[in-house]
């Protein structure tokens, strides 16, 4: 019999068990003699603790508070003593700059290397991401300000502008027209982009084809179209050439051509994150494609194609040259999308604010705050009916799938009992006393 490595080291099985699996290689490797076998690695000590870079401690609350004072110090220093500068904007970089630097060093007297680079990141695009927010609530609250004066009556909202001129007060005469006209533009091109849109992103991400690269390509250059554009193109087509008159229906088709390329590649790009394992296991049952997709894909990334359609609705709710081209200017209510002009929002806090008179810049200013308020409000609405996360129903819903399966379990026992060469709903040659599994004895 072979000798082995275990026997020239002089452990037999019953030793084996005795000792350690760590103790029991080294014996063999050292037995083996010149190098030979399995080399140990050599003790590196012990291993330390996990970085926790998410942690915020008190002495890097006071190396912020620090780097910050030394930053005001500086750049008053060079602002007002040592160098000519000036201006509040040149103030805030230097004294920026000057606390990134301060903010460094601190860090690096108590961390390594990979630490000071995640502390400064951190703090740089904190530091961004504080900027935009600013400017968002600076660009809020100066439109809610000049805004509030107009919509604190309720004729703003009840009323439109046909019998108020730029010297009646503000008690007289509203922007219910353009709120309805908006409404109603929005509406329209959402009922041509939302169908479009789903059934191309869908086209492009699960069936292909030699006209998906065409498609695709032509859907990024339509992202980038400026909105006169398309304003002009449904003006030369719909108005001109086909005969329509300025309408609210042919501006919500131009709104719906800036929107379709939103919906689309945002669409498909949440399509794209759909695990492939759930459309195979689907296809292995059988289901075809299109079951596949309405009854798989779509479900699992539903809030993600919500939120496809809020950008586009986004992108479309705040155009004005496209309406101006395609559905006019009024100052009178009218409801219907298809006759007559219509305004929009955006279009009458334009008009408005250049007419330069303070009680129509007022007014201006509240219809920009509505505006931003009906686009919270969808959002809001879009963001209910999306739904949960995937994989996580409700309990109405789970009792429905319960009925549903219990339905499916049913007709396929029927089925599989109604097969050719049954007769009397048994198997041949089947024990009455026996059962199949799944069934109740």
């Amino acid at each position: 019999m072979e000798e082995t490595a275990l026997d020239r080291a002089g452990i037999g099985e019953g030793t084996v068990a005795g000792l350690h699996v760590g103790e029991v290689v080294a014996r063999a490797a050292q037995s083996r003699g010149d190098g030979e076998g399995t080399v140990l690695p050599r003790d590196l000590g012990p291993v330390p603790p996990r970085r926790n870079l998410r942690a915020f401690r008190r002495d890097e609350l006071f190396n912020v508070l620090g780097a910050a004072s030394t930053g005001v110090c500086v750049a008053i220093l060079l602002f007002a003593w040592l160098a000519p500068f000036s201006g509040f904007l040149g103030f805030l970089v230097v004294a920026y700059i000057a606390f990134l630097a301060t903010y460094a060093l601190l860090t690096a007297l108590s961390a390594d290397g990979p630490t000071v680079r995640d502390r400064i990141w951190t703090t740089v695009l904190g530091s961004a991401a504080a900027v935009l927010f600013l400017g968002l609530a600076q660009v809020l609250w100066f439109t809610l300000w000049r805004g509030v004066p107009a919509m604190r009556h309720l004729n703003f909202f009840t009323q439109d502008l046909a019998d108020a001129g730029p010297l009646d007060p503000l008690t007289q005469g509203g922007v219910l027209h353009a709120m309805v006209g908006t409404l109603e533009m929005i509406a329209i091109a959402l009922l041509i982009t939302i169908p479009l849109g789903l059934a191309c992103a869908v086209y492009l991400t699960q069936v292909g084809g030699r006209g998906s690269v065409l498609v695709r390509t032509v859907v990024e250059a339509m992202t980038a179209l400026p909105s006169i554009v398309a304003g002009l193109f449904i003006y030369a087509t719909l108005i001109l050439l086909l005969g329509f008159r300025l309408s609210g229906f042919a501006a919500a088709v131009a709104l719906s051509v800036m929107m379709l390329p939103i919906i689309i590649r945002s669409a498909d790009v949440v399509l794209r994150l759909v695990p492939g394992g759930l459309r195979e296991a689907s296809e292995a049952l059988g289901a075809p494609r299109w079951r596949t997709v309405w009854y798989v894909v779509l479900p699992t990334v539903r809030s993600g194609l919500v939120t496809s359609v809020i950008l586009g609705t986004a992108r479309g709710i705040g155009e004005t040259s496209p309406v101006l081209l395609t559905a006019g200017y009024t100052t009178y209510l009218n409801a219907d999308p298809v006759s007559g002009p219509q305004v929009s929002l955006p279009l009458l806090t334009f008009m408005l604010v250049r007419s330069g008179q303070p009680s129509y810049i007022q007014r201006g200013f509240g219809a920009a705050a509505l505006l931003m308020a009906i686009v919270v409000a969808l959002f809001v609405l879009a963001r209910v009916f999306a739904g949960r996360a995937p994989g996580r129903v409700t309990a109405r819903r789970a009792r429905r799938l319960a009925r549903r399966s219990a339905c499916d379990q049913a007709r396929m026992r029927r089925r599989r009992y109604e097969l050719p060469g049954m007769a009397g709903g048994e198997l041949p040659g089947r024990d009455p006393g026996s059962f199949h599994l799944g069934e109740s004895p």
